[in-house]
């Protein structure tokens, strides 16, 4: 009796009908929606970010997992999401981000490759120049990086997005293409000695004249804040050459998460680690 008894609640609990796969996918995305809504809120009430360096990595794993093997397909796709970072930004007032985007060591890899890259970055420097967000949300469109290892078209499309946005203030959107931070220290000292044997000095008083600040003076934005945060993609923990010089005191933070399949949330769940983070400058 007693058995019988105990097995009846278990015997009932089977009988109940199960969510379908369907029913479970919009349970799923209710859930998701309603935290994704109370973290933006918690995110928004903090403080926040007022320059963002993103290293955009894992566009070659998406697809291997996507089953797509066309190089331009790819890396349209991590075009794309450079729309929704731009949005989730101005959401939150982030007034500046930076994403790298291609490196000189890049120029490695297949040429296929390196023409989806660029080809894939050319058409949305045009299509940015285009989209009436731009101009509603004030973007500043800026790259950084040696021009002369870029093609002819790319260099016209970011030479066409600067001027057409140069008198936007709401938010500055710097591209950093044929990019390497060793590259951007050395153009800059070389820059900055230059500057020096214009003005007749000869090697020692252009050796006293090499300081920090000079350095920065001639880094390729040297006005620009250094990045509070930087965020990479795919769950490579390291910066790679990414802004070595500004990023002495940003707060790192890695996601798994591959470029293409970054999600609003994933963006703020970084800001939330920056947030919580103890920011001492070295004090």
């Amino acid at each position: 009796m007693f058995a019988e008894q105990a097995g009846a609640p278990r015997a009932a609990a089977s009988r109940r009908p199960r969510l379908s796969e369907a029913a479970r996918r919009v349970v799923w995305r209710l859930v998701y929606r309603l935290y994704e809504r109370r973290l933006a809120r918690e995110v928004a009430a903090g403080p926040l970010p007022r320059h963002v360096g993103i290293i955009l990595d894992g566009n070659r794993r998406h697809a291997r997992l996507a089953g797509l093997s066309d190089p331009g397909e790819i890396y349209r796709l991590g075009a794309a999401k450079l729309d929704e970072i731009l949005a989730w930004s101005a959401e939150l007032g982030i007034p500046m981000i930076t994403l790298w985007v291609f490196s000189p060591a890049n120029l490695g890899r297949p040429e296929a490759e390196v023409g989806g890259i660029l080809g894939a970055v050319e058409a949305k420097m045009r299509a940015l120049v285009a989209d009436p967000h731009i101009r509603s949300r004030g973007v500043r469109l800026a790259a950084i990086g040696r021009r002369d290892i870029l093609p002819p078209a790319l260099l016209a499309a970011i030479d066409a997005a600067e001027d057409a946005t140069s008198g936007n203030d709401g938010m500055t959107v710097t591209l950093a293409i044929g990019y390497g931070g060793r590259e951007e220290i050395a153009d800059a000292v070389r820059a900055l000695l230059a500057e020096c044997a214009g003005a007749g000095m000869d090697c020692a008083a252009a050796a006293a004249a090499v300081s920090p600040e000079a350095i920065r003076r001639h880094l390729y934005l040297g006005g620009m804040p250094d990045p509070d945060l930087i965020i990479r993609t795919s769950g490579e923990i390291r910066l790679s050459g990414f802004m070595l010089w500004q990023s002495v005191h940003s707060e790192l933070h890695f996601c798994d998460a591959t470029w293409p399949a970054f999600r609003r949330i994933d963006y703020l769940r970084a800001i939330r680690a920056f947030q919580r983070r103890d920011r001492r400058f070295g004090r």
